[in-house]
């Protein structure tokens, strides 16, 4: 099976404040859009929500190739979630780990596929991201009741 393509996105008008989530998968040139928000949240939460939604959304064990443009995400889930668990879910400097919940139900999923992470600079023409992008307004939009 050919690897699934996963870009998410999030976004938060207001930080915080209302936010959206968006994800695109792609696999064997079929393709599906995922979205959703919160009435009160930041933008971190939606990015780490739509990376979670979109890893509970594939059925079976994958090769992912998953675009995100939140260094807060890349960087936490290749670097720093493995101080944090040897931690506690506490960092360097001992205060807990912001958005621990969704860390933890992240690493969970990490662990069920074989993930190559690639960060992609937000807004700047690559097509996958800027389609997650409008997911997450959607989302903005669904809790906001703007959606059309």
């Amino acid at each position: 099976m050919s690897p699934v393509v996963i870009y998410t996105d999030g976004a938060c008008k207001g930080n915080p404040g209302p936010g959206g989530w968006g994800a695109l998968l792609v696999c064997d040139g079929h393709e599906r859009e995922l979205c959703g928000g919160e009435r009160q949240t930041t933008n971190n939460r939606m990015e780490l929500t739509a990376v979670i939604r979109a890893l509970e959304a594939l059925t079976r064990r994958s090769d992912v190739d998953l675009y995100l443009d939140s260094q807060y995400v890349k960087q936490g889930i290749e670097q720093w979630i493995h101080t944090w668990k040897r931690n506690g879910w506490r960092t360097s400097d001992r205060k807990p780990v912001k958005n621990a919940e969704l860390w933890r139900e992240l690493d969970e999923l990490v662990a069920r596929h074989a993930i190559r992470w690639h960060w992609v600079r937000g807004h700047a023409d690559t097509p996958g991201n800027l389609r997650a992008d409008a997911l997450a307004n959607r989302g903005v939009a669904q809790v906001n009741g703007t959606a059309r």
